[in-house]
């Protein structure tokens, strides 16, 4: 019976990879049509230093970030993370996760997961050509971000997972005053009715995911579709969430060219994603692993806005772990992220 899921399993992956290619050859010429961008944004500092290329990872709780299907394999009871991401223009988010495996995984994995966005204060203005400045100030205003997560993963087999998550998603732009009834005065001039529009939205986004396990030594194949949404808008323009498909493999090459008898690992991951609103990306990841205390990590990643490097290093110890990130992003200078867990 195992052996007829697992050759199911490995069909259902050769397919998403003819799938997969197939979405790659064509061309992608929706660029810049979605919102929610913050969704797309990744905290989780391990994620980040490897260039994101972590869907094929075996993770705990962060994996709700990432690929909902990498926690289905958590062998504790408890897992919790927590993120800082020291964005461009002084934009920070916040993501927090947790995981919860009761009877060692034997009924699923549970996960909850937030994110926030703290976008600082903004100084509001309005266009009025009647007075000396050419505008009305309005006040300080804030915008903000949030999203709030459930996801369930479990090992079908002991070689294949699976795992969701849906997340409610608030995201709230502000007031704006947008014209109608536009028309000509007396004069030939042309006027025009305001009206106050409140830019918010609360769409519901769904994240799948699945792992395989290929029994080659400690060959992994990953699959995962993240934001996942119906259309949503604001005063008239509608979008999606950002929506992205990702297939990725992984490996330990200590696996290949052994350990010499030492603790340590070398861990090679590549991601292939494709996006709805942004040219297509090839992700790798590497992370060098010793006396499985500490890690180093770095990646490459095609077309990402700055020059596509970036870099980490990871300690844990008794169930404690702190990550940091580190990121050069071209003229918005770097991007550093900071993650702690806890592991019970």
């Amino acid at each position: 019976m195992k052996n007829k899921i697992s050759t199911i399993i490995l069909v259902s992956v050769l397919f998403g990879s003819l799938l997969s290619s197939n979405l790659f050859a064509q061309g992608n010429e929706k660029l810049a049509q979605t919102g929610l961008q913050f969704l797309s944004v990744v905290s989780d500092a391990r994620s980040a230093a490897m260039a994101d290329a972590l869907t094929s990872l075996q993770l705990n709780s962060s994996a709700l970030i990432s690929n909902p299907a990498a926690m289905s394999g958590m062998e504790n009871y408890f897992d919790m993370s927590a993120s800082i991401n020291q964005w461009i223009a002084d934009i920070k988010h916040y993501a927090f996760t947790v995981a919860i495996s009761p009877a060692k995984g034997n009924y699923g994995v549970i996960g909850f997961s937030v994110q926030s966005v703290d976008y600082g204060e903004f100084y509001g203005t309005r266009v009025n050509r009647s007075v000396p400045l050419g505008y009305d100030d309005t006040g300080i205003f804030k915008l903000s971000s949030l999203a709030l997560g459930v996801g369930y993963a479990k090992q079908l087999t002991d070689r294949f997972g699976v795992g969701a998550q849906v997340r409610w998603v608030r995201q709230d732009l502000g007031e704006s005053m947008i014209a109608t009834n536009i028309r000509n005065d007396a004069n030939g001039e042309r006027i025009a009715d305001t009206t106050t529009v409140t830019n918010k939205v609360t769409p519901l986004v769904f994240d799948f995911g699945t792992q395989f396990k290929t029994g080659f030594k400690s060959l992994v194949f990953g699959m995962a579709v993240r934001n996942f949404s119906s259309e949503v808008k604001y005063a008239e323009e509608g979008f999606q969430a950002p929506l992205v498909f990702t297939l990725g493999i992984s490996m330990d090459l200590m696996d290949l060219i052994g350990t010499g008898g030492f603790d340590q690992s070398l861990l090679l991951s590549v991601d292939a994603s494709h996006y709805n609103d942004h040219p297509e990306q090839l992700k790798i990841g590497v992370e060098y692993r010793i006396m499985q205390i500490l890690s180093l990590r770095g990646g490459y990643a095609n077309d990402n806005g700055g020059n596509g490097l970036s870099f980490g290093l990871g300690v844990s110890q008794f169930g404690f772990a702190f990550d940091y990130a580190y990121t050069p992003f071209g003229v918005f200078d770097k991007v550093q992220r900071m993650t702690a867990r806890i592991t019970m």
